[in-house]
């Protein structure tokens, strides 16, 4: 056969979590600790004035080279809007995955069709989220209740004092979630309540499909990450966080250490080496 006819390779999918797995925010660094050397950064998000999150330069350098050899694709819990703030380095993404699942971005904007076949899973098997952030506020405790939200009208969390939860509380309201088709995770000092049909994983599968993907690796530091970790042909976890805690994706995935934003240039490195690797 002609070398020149030959069929090119399927595009390798990049899908990665944002916040503590790329980008990380000044005290996620480390920054306010007076004995700890900060890294050269680049701001990625200025809320209300002020800068909010950063990558190294070493990973903003990564992140240009990966653009050139794989289709990357951030995947985050933020909201549409949150995640608009970001500025990341290189070409902005094609696809972009926000609201856990719930939002499939194509070029900046909506994908309709994809929102409404989401609320019509959700709908199909989990009871109302009405009924579920009525549930959180009468369970939580001003004690340690700092904020209750709703995020794109998909799913609900609380901030919380972790440190003074009721010891089994968490996990009776696990099982109370369970039976009305959600699912509930810790995450730092958030509760979230997430309907079990709106994934990660099922808005990746989707660009994979459109994107004619043969590979897709992946990366996240949160339980919220965990399905999109064991979906993924490859991932890693960073040294921190709780999939790590949790040793989610433990076969044949990894973890990568070291500094926290290092631990983020760890990440991209193995990209650009599985990506090249193909």
């Amino acid at each position: 056969m002609n070398p020149a006819a030959r069929t090119p390779a399927p595009p390798v999918l990049v899908a990665s979590d944002l916040d503590r797995t790329l980008i990380y925010s000044a005290a996620a660094l480390g920054l306010t600790a007076p004995d700890r050397p900060a890294p050269r950064l680049l701001c990625v998000e200025v809320y209300d004035g002020k800068p909010l999150s950063y990558v190294t330069e070493a990973a903003a350098a990564l992140l240009g080279e990966l653009a050139g050899t794989a289709a990357f694709l951030p995947v985050t819990t933020r909201t549409r809007e949150q995640y608009l703030r970001v500025r990341l380095p290189g070409p902005p993404p094609r696809y972009a995955v926000c609201a856990n699942g719930g939002h499939l971005l194509v070029d900046g904007v909506p994908d309709t069709d994809w929102r409404a076949a989401v609320d019509a899973r959700i709908a199909a098997d989990c009871a109302p989220l009405d009924e579920v952030r009525t549930h959180l506020l009468a369970v939580a405790d001003p004690a340690w209740l700092l904020k209750e939200r709703v995020a794109e009208d998909l799913f609900a969390y609380l901030v919380v004092e972790r440190a003074l939860l009721p010891e089994g509380w968490l996990a009776e309201l696990a099982a109370w979630a369970e039976a009305r088709g959600w699912t509930v995770s810790l995450q730092g000092r958030k509760v979230y309540a997430v309907p079990k049909p709106l994934t990660k994983s099922a808005a990746v599968r989707e660009v994979a499909r459109r994107t004619g993907a043969g590979t897709v690796l992946a990366a996240g530091d949160s339980l919220l990450d965990a399905d999109l970790l064991l979906a993924a042909d490859r991932g890693w976890r960073p040294g921190h966080g709780e999939a790590r805690r949790r040793a989610v994706a433990r076969r044949p995935r990894g973890g990568a250490d070291g500094p926290r934003g290092a631990g983020g240039e760890e990440i991209l490195r193995r990209f650009l080496a599985a990506a090249a690797a193909g």
